[in-house]
């Protein structure tokens, strides 16, 4: 690679076509601040990288959305300058929390503890899913905060503050924790209803306590598979329940008529 400007070095794809790279060292870190079509916007990159990490009065409000560095190395840059830690995900440390920031209208709220995690995988976006890679697999994010991918916000789960980009442990309360599993009201009792989808949904039972409710829906799913549904069910997993616990419970929990009948067509 040869250097053309301070911090600018050219460089050659596979195909020969001729790029540049922008990067500077600042605190001893060096910090890569992307690839660029011409030397020109490499260097305005340069300077503009260390423009950012010395004027304190820059904040992230004040991003230009004609910028030539991307609004996520901007928010990188400004944690560095105000924090001291580089982070090459788009991370904004305060106090408490942090911000994983994706543009400025848009970002997540994460408690501290959720740092590390967050700092050393990126978000990726598919329609209104958010992943990250772990260990080889795509993980949705909001499973981690015990929000299922089926899960309906006001129904299963809900924001205590109302809004759904703050995902501190305090702001979300959990409403259905069990597949198939819903919460209802009957004449100021808690009861459980479930049901399990085949073509359509069938009643499999109303039960008083949310346990009985998530084995009645996995005994709901071994019938059905015993009629031939030939469908990927998830089980409910019963955390510290003894499997003599469980066995008994399974055996004594009723099911309706529909899911004990129910045949293939």
């Amino acid at each position: 690679m040869k250097q053309q400007f301070p911090g600018v070095y050219m460089a050659k794809r596979k195909d020969q076509s001729v790029y540049y790279r922008a990067s500077l060292t600042y605190r001893n870190k060096h910090i890569s601040l992307g690839s660029f079509d011409s030397a020109e916007d490499a260097h305005e990159a340069y300077l503009l990288a260390g423009s950012l990490l010395s004027d304190t009065s820059v904040s992230i409000n004040n991003y230009d959305t004609d910028s030539v560095l991307p609004f996520t190395k901007w928010v990188s840059l400004l944690n560095f300058r105000d924090n001291g830690i580089y982070f090459a995900t788009p991370i904004y440390i305060r106090p408490k929390f942090f911000y994983y920031f994706f543009s400025l209208s848009e970002f997540f709220i994460f408690d501290t503890e959720d740092l590390f995690y967050y700092s050393s995988r990126k978000i990726s976006r598919r329609g209104g899913h958010y992943f990250v890679a772990d260990y080889g697999m795509q993980v949705n994010i909001m499973s981690r905060y015990g929000i299922k991918n089926y899960a309906v916000e006001g129904r299963d789960y809900r924001f205590l503050n109302g809004n759904n980009q703050d995902l501190r442990y305090e702001n979300i309360e959990i409403i259905n924790r069990y597949n198939g599993v819903n919460v209802v009201e009957d004449n100021g009792t808690t009861r459980y209803h479930v049901k399990i989808h085949v073509k359509g949904n069938i009643n499999v039972g109303t039960y008083d306590t949310e346990t009985e409710a998530a084995i009645a829906y996995n005994k709901a799913v071994d019938l059905l598979k015993k009629a031939g549904v030939n469908k990927a069910y998830t089980p409910n997993y019963m955390e510290g329940m003894s499997p003599a616990v469980y066995a008994d419970l399974y055996a004594s929990i009723k099911v309706s008529s529909g899911v004990r009948h129910y045949r293939c067509e």
